[in-house]
């Protein structure tokens, strides 16, 4: 018999994140504790419902329960599946049998998920969207960081003059510029032309998700990443000539075992993979971290940007991140 315990979470963050669609001072996730009395272990995982794809708290919760009498009947993840759709609360539930099967095993999930070890990755730091002086001076405050991505979205010439700040200010930096869809058939490029000019590694979601169409002919002096355009496997087909990175992130794909399904797929197409994350703990890292192993870039900094963060926490350094505690996940 398993039982389910969910938890509205609001975790606050060290100062006010903002990207395009707007800011935020907390992290609101929801936790899901699955608790097995035949054996005595316990599985959990944290998503965080966005907006963005119209999730709440409460709708988020309400999806997770409507699977309890599954899961109370020992339903597999390959059978959860099609149970839920993509999203937080399958993220959640897959997660959370993840780390439960882990526990009455005593097997590792990075061994379920194909692999011999988990190794210490470099992770980006993200700078908040601010007037490029601001900037600017997130990137100085952070300028022993090797890796960071920079949020962008506001006028043409604010956009232009904060990659440049804040290149200037991380000469060394490998950078990535995130539009969160913010960018237009008319300013694309000239924004990529800059991004060119400040030797940006990579431009994340440039246009509106739905608009790829245009990046078929479009100049890519830089690599793209497909973020809103690319949440599980079956998008990928259509993507093809697009994007030349996608960004897989658990909460979008709706779970570790899709992630994984899309990972393996994305490689198939010849796609680059970016791994990613909602602003979360390190709860909702940690199963990333089995998809962050095959990854040319890893973006799992949501514990960095909080004021605390869960018992015990993934291993940050300045620079990496390493394999979760057994106590934390998998």
């Amino acid at each position: 018999m398993i039982d389910l315990k969910i938890t509205h979470e609001s975790w606050p963050l060290a100062s006010t994140f903002r990207i395009a669609r707007g800011s935020k001072s907390s992290a609101e996730v929801v936790h899901l504790t699955l608790m097995d009395h035949a054996s005595g272990a316990r599985g959990q995982a944290e998503c965080v419902p966005y907006a963005r794809y119209g999730e709440t708290p409460q709708s988020v919760e309400a999806q997770i329960r409507s699977v309890a009498e599954a899961l109370k009947g020992g339903i597999t993840r390959q059978q959860l599946q099609p149970l839920l759709p993509r999203g937080a609360a399958r993220n959640a539930v897959d997660c959370a049998l993840w780390d439960l099967n882990a526990k009455r095993s005593g097997k590792a999930a990075y061994l379920e998920a194909g692999h011999r070890f988990l190794g210490t990755r470099q992770t980006y730091l993200t700078l908040s969207l601010a007037d490029p002086q601001a900037m600017a001076e997130q990137a100085r405050v952070h300028a022993d960081h090797k890796e960071l991505k920079m949020k962008v979205g506001g006028s043409d010439s604010d956009d232009a003059a904060r990659i440049h700040a804040v290149r200037a200010a991380a000469p060394e930096a490998r950078l990535i510029v995130d539009a969160n869809e913010a960018w237009s058939h008319d300013n694309y490029t000239e924004m990529m032309r800059h991004c060119a000019q400040a030797h940006v590694s990579l431009v994340e979601q440039p246009l509106p998700a739905g608009e790829d169409e245009f990046l078929q002919t479009a100049p890519r002096p830089v690599p793209i990443c497909a973020d809103e355009s690319a949440h599980c496997s079956r998008d990928l087909p259509d993507l093809l000539g697009k994007y030349d990175f996608v960004n897989i992130k658990l909460d979008k794909s709706g779970g570790l075992t899709e992630a994984l399904a899309m990972q393996r797929e994305a490689r198939n197409l010849g796609f680059g993979i970016m791994v990613g994350c909602m602003v979360g703990t390190s709860l909702a890292m940690a199963p990333a971290m089995i998809l962050a192993q095959d990854a040319e870039h890893v973006d799992l900094d949501g514990p960095l940007l909080m004021a605390r963060d869960r018992q015990p926490p993934l291993p940050y350094t300045t620079n990496t991140i390493g394999p979760p505690p057994a106590q934390l996940w998998g």
